[in-house]
């Protein structure tokens, strides 16, 4: 999801170089969604991951 949300921001940087603010725009938008949607994804596994981790193992 990170990949995407990068394609999106090259995309939105090279619509905004050649004078595309349309599509420079609704780019930018989409890669920043993906990008708040890649964050919240991590820090839920990162917190789902460290609570797994404090489980003591199964004998």
């Amino acid at each position: 999801m990170l990949r995407w949300a990068v394609v999106f921001f090259i995309v939105a940087i090279i619509a905004a170089v050649f004078g595309f603010g349309g599509i420079a725009g609704a780019a930018t938008d989409i890669a920043r969604i993906l990008f708040f949607l890649f964050l919240i994804i991590f820090v839920i596994s990162l917190i789902l991951g460290l609570v797994r981790g404090r489980t003591p193992p199964a004998v």
